[in-house]
């Protein structure tokens, strides 16, 4: 039986290692007091350290902490949006109480809300699971001597729990590395020798930039260690390292925007039998631990993730006095800046897949491709657009980054599209009209609104239909300048190639299918583009809501799975 307070508690598949009720680590040493990398296998650890976690293992503890009566705590990495009753639905940063962990793939939680099934590998199990008193002066009936002691011990629980997340971070970190080397010597350095079974494209597509990312961490992690105070661990400053390489993380975009054509990629060779029984030979000659290939690529993703959850932890049992506080506190923002960068590029490398898509869709297209210039759709909706001459047309406009798109629906068929022009937002002034007679154009109009161009004085004015719309569009013009000027202060590029890419992809989906009235596909992509504003998007404020990726969301076990629940704990409806 694992006593209570005996382990470090957290779920990752980088850090299976446990940490004792002192305080002490009982992990794998990997890197030597010099900062430099020491071979040691799987074995080699276990053999060094008894209590080292198979896989699997940290479900097993938790299960014995729980039947011992403890309670046990997860935060969330990243949202879990379910339509299922039976499962838990949370945002990233939200606290679960973990209630029962029998199955490895879906535990039984609570939150504030239910308590349902949640995936095991959206959560990572806190370090510190008892909260210390946060008032240390609310002693009642006690003299002053007693109010010290309180205070004394409140403080020396305080150091202990600053000291189990310093080790998590250092010791993780630890661990990851030897990952990072199991994939770079175990399984590229090895697919590189067989030139017939891989080609470099192929090894591009599957590792992406892995090898510069296992390069950057081992810098990383010695300059990590050499702020860590082994003496006193809650002395440790580690803020500033994380500072100084803040910009190095910025890595991890190209890594995570590659993932899942790499899960795709993977997912075709492991159809061939000699690719499975090859990446298998690969685990067992480097003596990895049992875990599948597209599970080890999923560590950098999951890594990247992590860090402003262990820096918002340490944050929270660092004192103001602390010498190291506004450093980590740096560090915090600095990183969860970092992951939203990363979060917020993958989504846009989804979106111009779904904008090429939508271009291809629209009849007599002129002019540059949409992404040349935009990467996002902000707003969509019917105009009647107003001449000086009093004359008016109905379009559809499509609001992107940098420009506005006029289509026309064709009479017979509503679904198809024909192109009409398009306005430069970077030119342009919003001018919001009040209802009445317009005196520039001399027309009455309601609903009104002006983009006025700021090099020609030439203006385009437009009527919604109701109040509430023209309001939309208001606000998604200002949206749309908002965005622009973000992602400038960012750095938010896509790059040409992917851009070249999504448009060959969509032009490759639309060739050779057939073909309905003016030779339009007969489903049209832009049917499943949807604007910003229409789209479920939450950004927890304390902790960046990160992208779920591919391998992230468990496998959906067949309707016998769902039928055994009740027998992996009480259901309770």
């Amino acid at each position: 039986m694992v006593a209570r307070g005996e382990i470090a508690r957290f779920w990752s598949l980088e850090s299976l290692h446990m940490v004792s009720s002192d305080g002490g680590t009982e992990s794998c040493t990997l890197v030597d007091d010099n900062g430099s990398e020491e071979d040691y296998t799987y074995e080699d650890i276990c053999k060094a350290n008894p209590r080292y976690l198979p896989p699997g293992g940290e479900q097993l503890a938790v299960n014995e902490l729980i039947s011992d009566g403890s309670a046990v705590w997860a935060e969330a990495l990243w949202d879990h949006v379910t339509m299922d009753d039976q499962e838990l639905g949370f945002k990233a940063g939200d606290v679960i109480q973990v209630l029962e962990a029998s199955n490895k793939d879906w535990w039984w939680g609570r939150n504030e809300d239910k308590e349902a099934w949640f995936p095991a590998s959206f959560v990572r199990l806190r370090v510190n699971q008892e909260e210390p008193s946060e008032n240390c002066s609310s002693t009642q009936g006690e003299g002053q001597d007693d109010a010290g002691k309180t205070c004394h011990k409140h403080s020396e629980s305080k150091h202990q729990m600053r000291t189990n997340v310093i080790q998590e971070i250092v010791n993780t970190e630890r661990v990851y590395i030897k990952h990072l080397k199991d994939i770079c010597e175990g399984y590229i350095r090895q697919c590189r020798k067989h030139t017939g079974m891989f080609t470099v494209a192929q090894l591009a597509t599957i590792f992406g930039n892995i090898e510069d990312i296992y390069k950057f961490q081992r810098k990383f992690l010695k300059d990590l260690e050499k702020q860590y105070n082994k003496e006193e661990p809650h002395l440790s400053e580690i803020g500033s390292c994380f500072l100084q390489h803040q910009e190095g993380f910025a890595i991890y975009s190209e890594y995570c925007n590659n993932h899942p054509g790499a899960c795709a990629e993977l997912s075709n060779l492991m159809k061939q039998g000699r690719y499975r029984h090859f990446f298998e030979a690969c685990r067992l000659l480097q003596q990895m631990i049992d875990i599948a290939l597209d599970g080890f690529l999923l560590t950098p993703v999951q890594k990247i993730c992590k860090y402003p959850l262990q820096l918002a932890e340490l944050l929270k049992y660092t004192t103001q006095e602390h010498s190291d506080y506004n450093n980590i506190k740096a560090a915090y923002e600095a990183m969860k800046n970092v992951a939203c960068l990363i979060n917020e590029r993958k989504r846009r490398l989804e979106s111009i897949d779904k904008i090429a898509r939508w271009q291809v869709s629209i009849v007599g297209w002129e002019g540059l491709d949409i992404l040349e210039r935009s990467s996002e759709l902000i707003h969509s909706g019917e105009l009647t657009q107003l001449s000086r001459h009093g004359r008016s047309q109905q379009r559809t406009f499509f609001l992107f980054d940098h420009q506005l798109v006029s289509c026309k629906k064709d009479l017979l068929r509503r679904d198809v599209l024909y192109y009409r022009g398009r306005t430069d937002m970077d030119d342009v002034q919003l001018v919001d009209l009040e209802d009445g007679r317009d005196r520039d154009w001399n027309v009455s109009v309601k609903n009104a609104f002006k983009l006025v161009s700021k090099s020609t004085d030439e203006a385009y004015l437009f009527c919604a239909k109701k109040q509430e719309d023209k309001a939309r569009w208001l606000q998604a013009c200002r949206d749309e300048r908002r965005r622009v000027q973000e992602d400038r202060e960012m750095g938010m590029e896509i790059s040409e190639n992917q851009k070249k890419l999504a448009m060959l992809n969509a032009q490759k989906a639309g060739h050779g299918k057939s073909k309905g009235y003016s030779a339009c596909p007969v489903a049209l992509p832009h049917q499943a583009l949807h604007p910003l504003h229409q789209r479920h998007v939450t950004v927890p404020t304390s902790v960046p809501q990160q992208q779920v990726f591919a391998l992230a969301e468990p496998k959906r076990k067949p309707s016998l799975f769902w039928h055994t629940f009740n027998k992996l704990t009480p259901f309770k409806k």
